[in-house]
This record gives C-alpha cells, structure tokens and sequence, in this order.
C-alpha cells in the first residue's frame, strides 16, 4: 500500500508543480494531497514538503488553521480572471463560458472566505 501512496503522492507533487505554470490547474490542493500521501508512504518526502521554504508555509496554513494567504488568494484571483478571459478571446461557446463562470466563482468564494494565513 505504500507504493501506491507514494506513487500518488508523486503524481500530486507533480500535477501541483504544473499547476504553477497553468493557470487552470491549481496548485495548493494538489500540493496537499501530496502531503497526505507522502505521510503514509514516506517519512522523508513529508519532511521534505512541509519543510520547503516556499511550499511549507502553505501547507503549515492550512493544515494548522484551515487558512490561504492573502497573496495566495490575489495569484488565484488573477489566474481564474485570466482564464475567463483567455476563454472570452477565444470566443467559446456560452455554455462552456457560463460553466466555467459557475465553478470558478465557486472556488472564489470558497477561497476568499477562508481565513488569512
């Protein structure tokens, strides 16, 4: 069972490191699923993650208070404003638009309402 949690935990370690450059992707979740799975598989990449200097502190955030930093929450602000406009310019059809209006001012909401880091 280990090997599993740590495949996933390597899975979600990466999916977050692409989420920095996709907008679309977020970040943080996927960084603390890897978290979840690295402390079932192994001790040294949970240290490791937890003890990052840039990862860390988000994950002590929320793992302590259930918090975001307040500049977390602009950069997701501004990749979720980003993506709805990449999707006007590109002219997508209305439903796409509305859904993706939809689920992203749900995560807003979700994300603005937690406490600051």
């Amino acid at each position: 069972m280990k090997a599993i949690y740590l495949c996933l935990g390597l899975l979600s370690l990466l999916l977050a490191v692409v989420g920095i450059a996709l907008p679309l992707l977020p970040t943080v979740p996927f960084l603390l699923l890897a978290t979840f799975f690295f402390a079932r598989s192994s001790e040294r990449l949970h240290v490791w993650l937890t003890s990052h200097g840039t990862f860390g502190p988000m994950i002590q955030d929320w793992h302590e208070y259930g918090a975001i930093r307040p500049r977390a929450k602009k950069a997701a602000t501004l990749s979720v404003a980003a993506v709805l406009c990449i999707s006007l310019l590109l002219e997508l059809s209305f439903h796409i638009i509305a859904i993706q209006a939809i689920t992203l001012s749900a995560v807003m909401i979700f994300i603005w309402t937690r406490p600051n880091g």
